[in-house]
C-alpha cells in the first residue's frame, strides 16, 4: 500500500474452502491464509489490526457436522478474539437441507444466516440464499431494508456486501455462477462493494474486479479452480487447477477509499497489483468498467527469443511446445492455435488453451498434443496470444510439421 494510504480497517475475504470431514490441501491452504492476514496486520507500520474474516459460503463440501466443526476449530485456532467473523452459507453447505445448514451456523458459530455488523464505523451486510443460490422475497426485503440503513448512516462511505453467487453478469465466473435476484436492489447503492464467490474464479484475472452500477469482486477458492470459457481443449478445469489458494486482502482508509489485494497463499506472496476504490459512492470515478478497460486494453506479444517447438511427430499427430508471450498490461489470459493443411491452406484445427496467469509463478512453456491428423501430410501451426479485453497479439509463433506414414 502507499505511504499516502493510511488504513483504518482490514479485513480478509474468502470462498469456497471447500473443507472435509477429513484433513486436506483446502484445509491447509485456509489456515495458511489465515496466518497470512494477521501477520500483514501485525507487520503494518500504523495500522496492526486485522478486523474481520469474511468467508462467503462454500466453507464445508458437504455440510456434514464434522465440516463445520473442523472449519470452526481451524478459526479459533487461527485469528484473536479481535476478529470479526462474517459467515454465510450456501449451495454446499445446504447438501444438508437449508434447515440444517442455518442450525448449524446458529449452533457451532453463534451466527445468524444473514448480518448486518458496524466495524470501525464501516457497514458489513451478509446474507445467504434462501435455497440453493436464490434469494426470494423475504431475503430481498431483508437486504433492502440493511442497505437502506447503511447508506442513510453515511451515503459517501463503502457498504461491503458479501454473498455467495455472484451477482449475475459482473464478474468472471457470473455467467455461470452468478444469481440476479438481488440486483435491482443494490443497483440502487453505487457504494457497495459486493464480494461474492461459487465460480471458483481466480482472484487476480483482471475480470474478478467489475465496476458499473457498483462495484463486484470474486473471491476465489482454496479448493480447485474453474474457468468460464468453454473453448479450451481440455475444458473449464485447467491443468493443475487442485493449484488453487487465494484471498483476497481489503483495507479501508478515513477518506473512504478501499484498496483491494489479490493475494496468492499458496506462494505465499500478493499478485503484482492492487485495486483502488477512491470514491466508491460516485460511479462515475470508476476505473474498471469493461468499456474503460476494453478502450485502453494494449496486446500481448512474443518477444524476438519465443520460439515454437514441434516434436514427436506421429502418422496422426504431433505435439507443440512454446514460449509464453509477454504482456504489456495485465496478464496474457490464453492462446488461440490454429493448424492448416500445406497443401491448399485449410484450417483443420482451431485449438485454445489458458496461459496459467491463475498461478503467481506461471509456466515459462505450453504443451498440446495434436491428434486425428492425416499420414504423410505437411501441416502449418499459427499460435496468436490473446489478453482478456479482445487484445490479440500481432506478431504469433509459427512452425510447420508433417505426419510419418
Amino acid at each position: 500500500m502507499s505511504d499516502e494510504f493510511t488504513p483504518v480497517l482490514r479485513f480478509l475475504v474468502m470462498s469456497d474452502t471447500h473443507y472435509q470431514d477429513e484433513p486436506s490441501p483446502a484445509r491447509e491452504r485456509t489456515e495458511q491464509g489465515l496466518r497470512i492476514g494477521r501477520r500483514i496486520a501485525a507487520a503494518h507500520p500504523t495500522y496492526r489490526r486485522l478486523d474481520a474474516v469474511a468467508v462467503v459460503g462454500d466453507f464445508a463440501d458437504r455440510g456434514s457436522e464434522a465440516q463445520y466443526q473442523a472449519f470452526h476449530a481451524s478459526l479459533e485456532q487461527e485469528l484473536t478474539d479481535e476478529t470479526k467473523r462474517i459467515l454465510s452459507v450456501a449451495s454446499h453447505e445446504f447438501n444438508a437441507t437449508v434447515e440444517v445448514a442455518y442450525e448449524r451456523l446458529a449452533r457451532i458459530f453463534g451466527q445468524p444466516p444473514d448480518v448486518h455488523e458496524v466495524i470501525s464505523g464501516f457497514h458489513f451486510i451478509s446474507i445467504s440464499p434462501s435455497s440453493g443460490t436464490s434469494y426470494d422475497g423475504a431475503k430481498q426485503a431483508w437486504a433492502a431494508g440493511e442497505l437502506a440503513k447503511a447508506a442513510a448512516d453515511d451515503p459517501k462511505r463503502p457498504i461491503f456486501f458479501f454473498q455467495h453467487p455472484h451477482v449475475s453478469d459482473t464478474v468472471y465466473g457470473s455467467i455461470m455462477w452468478g444469481d440476479y435476484d438481488l440486483t435491482a436492489i443494490l443497483m440502487n447503492y453505487p457504494q457497495v462493494i459486493d464480494f461474492s464467490g461459487h465460480s471458483h474464479a481466480p482472484v487476480n484475472d483482471p475480470r474478478s474486479i467489475h465496476q458499473d452500477y457498483f462495484t463486484c469482486l470474486g473471491t476465489g477458492t482454496m479448493h480447485y479452480f474453474e474457468l468460464d470459457e468453454f473453448d479450451k481443449y481440455y475444458g473449464t478445469h485447467p491443468p493443475l487447477c487442485e493449484q488453487a489458494g487465494q484471498m483476497l486482502i481489503v483495507e479501508a482508509d478515513a477518506g473512504n477509499r478501499v484498496r483491494v489485494t489479490p493475494y496468492d497463499v499458496l506462494t505465499d506472496q500478493p499478485f503484482p497489483f492492487v485495486w483502488s476504490i477512491d470514491c466508491p459512492s460516485d460511479p462515475d470515478t470508476f476505473q474498471y468498467t469493461n468499456s474503460k478497460r476494453r478502450a485502453a486494453a494494449r496486446p500481448p506479444f512474443f518477444p524476438p527469443e519465443a520460439k515454437l517447438t514441434v516434436h514427436d511427430v506421429t502418422s496422426s499427430g504431433a505435439a507443440l511446445t512454446f514460449d509464453q508471450a509477454a504482456a504489456r498490461q495485465d496478464y496474457v489470459n490464453d492462446y488461440r492455435v490454429r493448424v492448416f493443411r500445406e497443401a491448399d491452406g485449410t484450417i483443420v484445427r482451431q485449438l485454445a488453451l489458458w496461459s496459467g496467469y491463475y498461478f503467481s509463478d506461471m509456466p515459462e512453456t505450453l504443451s498440446l498434443d495434436l491428434t486425428d491428423l492425416t499420414p504423410g501430410t505437411a501441416y502449418r501451426v499459427e499460435i496468436l496470444a490473446r489478453g482478456f479485453w479482445e487484445n490479440v497479439s500481432e506478431n504469433g509463433l509459427t512452425g510447420r510439421f508433417v505426419t510419418e506414414n
